[in-house]
């Protein structure tokens, strides 16, 4: 299950557009404004679990890059232009590096992360048709934006790819200079790029003779909006509401100027129910989906 990641074919994936769409909205929107480890690790981790279960183990490299990536250029950049904090850990010239301002850049950076990682399932989860499903009423020229944009990301990387097994298939691939290689590799980027802005055209163009964005336009889809949609979506707004609240109180807030500072006025019980909220929210894509795979593979052992 977790080699080859099950794709398309979960059950959290199938829920009506909305759900999904006020989920990530819900998730996503608590990470970019926490500031809590506890809760930022907790979403990392089960955020690359979703990710592993989507995609397979060869997500699992990608995030951790990510993770790395963020973690070395947002700690280093913090700590060279912030000099807020009471503890130096040395000098750079005459600028201080304190051990506030490298932590506060480590949490930034898990909070980035977190968001990139959900972003990633994201972008199986909402397909090109859910997008336009969603905004296509009230604001479909947004809608046919994001549904180009989040097309066009694994896109591009499939054309790059064929463009460049045409170029190795052309003898192009057998330079050896470095220079040969950087305009071999510009002539490919330019190929990429020319092919991608001739099909965003033609995509527009399509979209227009098909009248889409027209006043009164209705339009085929196949989102049903069920009684599991409807107990998935309140769960989520429960859950979120639990974890907004216990935030908006003061629970796992944590102060990094002057000095690293917890806040310990809110009750224990509010901070409990709080983290354990959105555990909860953050854990009911990857139960839906392992439930309905359980429950598949159970199926078609007994035929």
């Amino acid at each position: 299950m977790f080699r080859e990641g099950i794709g398309e074919t979960g059950r959290f994936i199938l829920m009506h557009p909305v759900v999904t769409a006020s989920y990530y909205t819900i998730v996503i929107g608590i990470l970019m404004f926490s500031n809590s480890p506890l809760f930022l690790i907790s979403a990392i981790a089960l955020g690359i679990c979703y990710d592993m279960l989507l995609k397979g183990r060869k997500s699992l490299r990608n995030n951790l890059f990510i993770i790395l990536f963020m973690s070395f250029l947002t700690v280093l950049i913090n700590v060279l232009f912030t000099h807020n904090g009471s503890t130096v850990l040395f000098y750079l010239g005459n600028n201080r590096v304190t051990l506030e301002a490298a932590c506060y850049g480590f949490v930034m950076a898990l909070m980035l992360s977190g968001v990139m990682i959900w972003f990633s399932s994201f972008n199986v989860v909402m397909t090109s048709e859910k997008l336009i499903y969603i905004f296509g009423r009230f604001a479909p020229v947004l809608g046919l934006t994001l549904s180009m944009i989040f097309r066009f990301v694994p896109l591009l990387r499939t054309r790059f790819e064929l463009i460049r097994e045409g170029q190795r298939a052309l003898y192009a691939g057998d330079e050896k200079s470095f220079i040969g290689k950087i305009r071999q590799l510009g002539k490919e980027v330019s190929i990429l790029v020319s092919w991608s802005l001739e099909s965003s055209i033609e995509s527009a163009d399509s979209m227009a003779a098909r009248g889409y964005g027209l006043k009164g336009r209705t339009s085929y889809n196949l989102f049903k909006l069920r009684t599991a949609d409807i107990m998935t979506l309140l769960l989520s707004m429960l859950l979120g509401g639990i974890t907004i609240a216990s935030y908006a109180a003061g629970v796992n807030k944590l102060y990094y100027y002057p000095v690293i500072r917890v806040v310990e006025s809110s009750p224990k019980w509010l901070e409990f129910a709080g983290y354990i909220s959105f555990i909860a929210l953050l854990a009911i894509p990857l139960a839906i989906d392992l439930i309905g795979e359980l429950r598949w593979k159970k199926s078609r052992s007994t035929i």
